[in-house]
């Protein structure tokens, strides 16, 4: 975890795989990272396969209530995030899509 960081309450990381925060990175209530995750493959899941990939999050971001971060994903906001989020993106709904680029102004 980076400097001047913010955990709000009734968060779960669940961090088998490395979850990697930045600085100055504040996240919301109810917020869940998840690295882990299971076999698509019907087969392979009822054999226990399981595996964690990790999650990064950069600088100065902050992600909302109730987003779910999914394994492998690297981020800078978002809601249900199922892929990479761009630097400087707004990006918003489930699934989580980018819908415009944060200006300086």
């Amino acid at each position: 975890m980076g400097e001047d960081f913010f955990l709000n309450v009734n968060c779960k990381l669940l961090d088998s795989g490395k979850i990697t925060i930045g600085d100055h990175v504040f996240i919301a209530p109810n917020v869940c990272i998840i690295t882990e995750e299971h076999a698509m493959d019907v087969k392979q899941r009822l054999e226990g396969l399981e595996y964690a990939r990790p999650v990064t999050i950069g600088d100065n971001v902050w992600i909302c209530a109730g987003a779910l971060i999914l394994p492998g994903v690297t981020i800078g906001a978002g809601s249900v995030v199922t892929k990479d989020i761009p630097e400087n993106s707004l990006a918003v709904g489930n699934p989580c899509k980018v819908i415009r680029n944060i200006s300086q102004k």
